[in-house]
Order: C-alpha cells, then structure tokens, then sequence
C-alpha cells in the first residue's frame, strides 16, 4: 500500500503482466528501492527523505510481494519475473545509471537482475539479503511448501491479526529489532488478509521461491563490474555474517559493511546508519 507521507508523491505505471504503484521525491540521480516479503514502499519511509535531500530522486515500487494494493493476476511472479518487473519498471520510467537498494527478499531479486539485465543499473546496495543457500532462510523454509496447498495462506493471514505475534520470528520478531508502529504493520499485512487477490498473488510468489534462483544468480557473479555494496546487520537473525562475506568475496566491485543494533529491516532498526552508508558508497561511485 506505501501509504508514508515522506515517500513523495504517489503515482500508477503498467508493466507487462499488471499496474503497479510507486512513489517518487526529489531531483537528480536516481535511486530505486527494493522492499522484500511481506512489506511494501513503507519499510523506507525513514531513508527516503535524507536521500532525496542529498540531491537524489528517489523511487520506492510497491512490489507485488502480499502488501500491494493492486492485484496482478497475469504477472509472472517467480524470483525471475519480478526481476524483469524490475527491470520493465526501469525502462518504463527511462532511468539510467541507477542506484538499486534492496532489502531481504528484494536483495534475491536484485542479484538475479543484476545477473540478467543489468543495463540501466549503475550501483547497488544489498542490505541484508538472502543469497546462495538461503532463499528463503530458516525458519521460513517451510513456506514454499505450506503455499502450494489451496487456502494456506488465509489462516496465516487471520492468526496475524493478533497483535502479540507480530513479535514471533515467522512474523516481524526476527526482521526487526524494534517493535514496527501499529499503522506501518496494518500496511504490510492488512493487503493479504483483505483481499483473496492478493492472497493469490503472495501464494503465487511464496510457491516459486527456491534457492536454485540465488545459486544460479551467485554463478554468473564474476562477471558483474557494477560497485556492489554489501551492508550487513551484524545481528541479523535470517542472514549470518558469513552470506556476507562470502557475497563481498564473490562479487568483483564489492564492498562489505557491518552495522550494529539492527536485525535485518535494517531501513527500520538503523535508518540513520544506512543512510549514511547508501550516500558515501554514492558519492564514493558517482558517474563522472
């Protein structure tokens, strides 16, 4: 829904396979966000306006990831057509030389873009992301399977009415070291559990998750040239310290950063830190 006032204003783009919603502030180079599963524009609600007022245009998608408003019921939906949503998503708006950040779920996609059409991508950032083996990570290994079975998600979606949960690890608990405000929650989950079209696209997206789309990613990552910026919550519960190191060993142009007091929504737990981070890798990368 990326209902934040501080994401700019809101606008509506069609793409191959559906329409999708995204927010747009500020002028100059552009910055394109990449949220994960399960949450939308909102996890960037606090990096967005320090970026944009450090002279960037900053654009953050609400991926059809189970927290979108839009259904898009002819969408491909695996790992591999998200990217490409990606992508379409780039080429439709004409930017170029663009920084992606990507977070979780959408740091999977973003190497799987990065190694299929990485055209319009100038720098990336991925920020705690799964990778390699883990996609997805315990303990939500499991959900791939339960999504194939007719009406999984729907109890899901119901249990995750109770407040108390929020905190458990198959809901926030894990991803987020503080508590995330009320309202910020009832963007992310109340899409799924409102609309049996969303539902349906999540179900669609969950199904196809598997680690062959990370590994086949991480095989062609020699030949990536593009400056890639690994920062990493040091006490990431979903990622260990060691995907990224590996990730910073195995891309040539990369970078490896650790930040302290945060799970993995690191744009949640440490915006001010990541921030600080996305703008020196910008300046330090900056195209002449």
């Amino acid at each position: 829904m990326g209902t934040s006032t501080s994401l700019g204003r809101t606008h509506e783009v069609d793409l191959p396979g559906g329409r999708i919603r995204y927010h747009d502030t500020g002028e100059g180079a552009p910055v394109v966000f990449v949220h994960g599963l399960l949450v939308n524009a909102d996890l960037w609600r606090k990096v967005v306006p320090a970026v944009a007022a450090a002279g960037h245009r900053c654009l953050t998608p609400d991926l059809p990831l189970g927290s979108h408003s839009i259904p898009v019921p002819d969408a491909d939906l695996t790992p591999t057509g998200v990217a490409d949503l990606i992508a379409a998503f780039l080429e439709r708006l004409d930017l170029n030389d663009v920084t992606l950040v990507a977070n979780d779920t959408g740091g999977a996609i973003t190497q799987i873009l990065l190694t299929r059409n990485p055209a319009r991508i100038g720098r990336v950032v991925l920020a705690s992301v799964d990778s390699y083996e883990s996609f997805f990570p315990q303990p939500l290994a499991a959900l791939p399977l339960l999504a194939r079975i007719p009406g999984s998600l729907r109890p899901l979606t119901e249990l995750m009415r109770i407040r108390a949960l929020h905190r458990l690890p198959i809901a926030f608990g894990w991803a987020s070291k503080y508590p995330v405000p009320p309202e910020i929650v009832d963007s992310y989950l109340l899409p799924s559990r409102n609309s049996a079209a969303i539902r349906k696209d999540l179900r669609r997206f969950i199904k196809s998750v598997h680690r062959r789309y990370t590994l086949e990613a991480a095989t062609r990552f020699p030949s990536v040239r593009i400056p890639v910026l690994v920062a990493w919550a040091r006490e990431d519960k979903f990622f260990p310290v060691s995907f990224a190191e590996r990730l910073a060993g195995d891309l040539p142009n990369a970078t490896l950063k650790f930040i302290d007091d945060s799970y993995t929504f690191l744009p949640e737990d440490q915006p001010e830190l990541l921030t600080e981070t996305i703008l020196e890798f910008t300046r330090l990368h900056a195209t002449p």
